[in-house]
């Protein structure tokens, strides 16, 4: 058997102003401040001896190996990602960036989330990613609007309620 996965699709390259500063905080965290700390105590678990039985060694060499992927990751993702943090003409149409509430046709239930860039998604805040299949199929649904979404756990229906594109998380 294979180890062999083919690789995921590429996610959009598109990312609120607040998630991109975010982002550029993590990396700034990680490569000044995290990443000196790991060194430096993996060099003085290193200085103990034999590295074998070295717990303290293994962990920390571990902790820096996804350190440095992070890292990695980070620092070819941030330049290739785009800020769109400019309000659309039409703020009664649900496009990226937009705070929504939507209403289940079925049970009556009212949710709430923001459409923001992958990198950004984050589930207790309610941030749902534009490339998750409720957000594409909300996009460019204006208030009052219904619509279907292919959701893992089936088709839903929803009804757009409210559209918002204010800057602060609810």
């Amino acid at each position: 058997m294979s180890r062999w996965r083919p690789p995921p699709p590429r996610s959009t390259a598109i990312i609120t102003r607040e998630g991109f500063e975010r982002l550029k905080a993590e990396l700034d965290e990680l490569w000044h401040r995290k990443r000196p700390e790991v060194v430096k105590a993996l060099a003085a678990a290193a200085a103990e001896g034999d590295r074998s039985e070295n717990a303290e060694y293994t962990y920390r060499k571990k902790q820096l190996g996804e350190i440095d992927r992070r890292v990695r990751y980070l620092s070819k993702r941030i330049p290739s990602l785009r800020v769109a943090d400019a309000v659309p003409t039409r703020t009664d149409t649900i496009f990226f960036g937009a705070h929504i509430e939507l209403e289940n046709a079925e049970s009556g239930d009212v949710v709430r989330y923001r459409i923001v860039g992958p990198d950004e998604t984050n589930a207790r805040l309610g941030h749902i990613s534009i490339d998750s299949p409720l957000a594409r199929a909300a996009l460019k649904q204006r208030v009052d609007d219904e619509f279907e979404a292919h959701l893992p756990a089936g088709v839903t229906t929803y009804i757009v309620i409210d559209v918002r594109y204010d800057r602060e998380d609810r």
